[in-house]
């Protein structure tokens, strides 16, 4: 994904291009079949600027928001699918990235992932049957290594849900999006409260706290995994109050130590005294305990309580993928799940040991994170710098 073109030109501009080929250039032209095909100027997502051409053809919108809007391309050199995401520029922040006076919108070449894990799994809960527990404990897994990834930069999502989890079905590959809501968390400076989708929103945050970490991810993972368990979400809360009686329900009341953790200025202690409902009777009777086990290591009221996304990857709910005879229900080779970067092992390389299975490091190239991965490193590390500097200026004011 870093090495594809991020394109800038391809977006509208109120002023004519100063050059022809500079950015702001836009040639169509028709191919053999008569397809109309763009041709624009982009850079690199990662190494040198250089300005090249790329051309591209069968666009079609496939998503839109607040954002901008999303579309579906195919790459004429390679045939690859890509969406290209057309960001609107908003005139109240400074977006740093790719600025010009001539350009009014950003657009960035990205992988074209065709389904989420929200779709999917409302397919299965239409059908009234369960997502199977291996795409469960993949789906899962790869969002905790990427979770694991970006906290290591000391940034946080802030909007983990699965709308925002991309999903490639047929290989199992699953893509953490939406960057809107990203920001670097520095201790001692606040964050607005008011954030992350409601049903996976942290309790610290609905207790107003503005000095929280990068654990309000790891609750928003808890609510996911939780949901892929149960079907339906599990703390369905119709505002943001219900949404912590909901909370309420499961965990119980929070004792004042628990209440001061996530939030040493909230004052006002009077809850009705709940008690704790059995993680073991919140789910269904055949759920795996290590699902369970996990579930209540996520959903913790004390934020250091929460395990770290790299602790969650070494769950024992996991120990199946690290089993080199184990493939997708579909006869496919897992994805890559243990080509594991020193950036991603900072936080507690010890854990090596747990992650990279003896099958893996046994793997030419594989018997050291540095080696195996740098290559997968330094591509991960473009993509993240590309999408979190994006909006770099809007969410330092937030």
């Amino acid at each position: 994904m870093s090495g594809r073109p991020r394109t800038t030109s391809f977006a509208e501009s109120c002023k004519p291009a100063p050059q022809p080929a500079a950015f702001g250039s836009m040639k169509v032209s028709r191919d053999k079949d008569g397809s109309k095909v763009t041709t624009v100027v982009a850079t690199p997502g990662q190494g040198p600027d250089r300005p090249q051409e790329v051309s591209y053809t069968d666009t079609k919108v496939i998503g839109n928001g607040s954002f901008g809007v999303v579309y579906q391309a195919k790459l004429c050199d390679s045939g690859e699918l890509v969406a290209i995401k057309k960001v609107l520029q908003d005139k109240r922040f400074k977006v740093r990235l790719m600025m010009s006076k001539d350009e009014v919108y950003l657009n960035l070449v990205l992988d074209y992932v065709p389904e989420t894990v929200y779709r999917v799994a409302r397919h299965y809960s239409r059908a009234k049957q369960t997502l199977p527990i291996v795409y469960v404990k993949l789906y899962m897994y790869q969002l905790f290594r990427s979770l694991a990834y970006i906290h290591s930069f000391g940034i946080c999502h802030r909007d983990i849900k699965p709308q925002n989890l991309l999903l490639d079905p047929e290989t199992a590959v699953l893509k953490l999006c939406d960057f809107g809501s990203a920001k670097q968390l520095v201790r001692g400076e606040p964050n607005v409260s008011y954030i992350c989708s409601r049903y996976y929103r942290a309790p610290e945050l609905i207790f107003g706290a503005t000095d929280y970490t990068a654990s309000i991810d790891v609750w928003s993972a808890g609510c996911v995994l939780a949901e892929l368990l149960l079907g339906q979400p599990i703390f369905p809360g119709d505002s943001g109050v219900d949404q912590l009686v909901e909370i309420i329900k499961v965990l119980g009341t929070p004792t004042r130590e628990q209440i001061r953790e996530m939030n040493p200025n909230y004052t006002e202690f009077k809850f009705p005294q709940i008690k704790a409902h059995p993680w073991t009777k919140v789910f269904r009777p055949r759920t795996p305990p290590e699902a369970i086990a996990l579930c209540s290591r996520l959903l913790e009221y004390t934020p250091t309580a929460r395990l770290t996304p790299l602790e969650a990857c070494a769950h024992s709910f996991f120990d199946e993928l690290r089993d080199p005879n184990v493939k997708l229900p579909n006869g496919r080779e897992k994805p890559s799940l243990f080509n594991f970067t020193t950036q991603e092992l900072s936080s507690n390389p010890s854990l090596a040991s747990i992650l990279i299975p003896a099958h893996a490091r046994n793997q030419a190239g594989a018997s050291t994170p540095t080696n195996a991965s740098a290559a997968s490193g330094r591509r991960h590390s473009a993509i993240l710098i590309l999408c979190f500097h994006l909006y770099e200026g809007k969410l330092l004011h937030r």
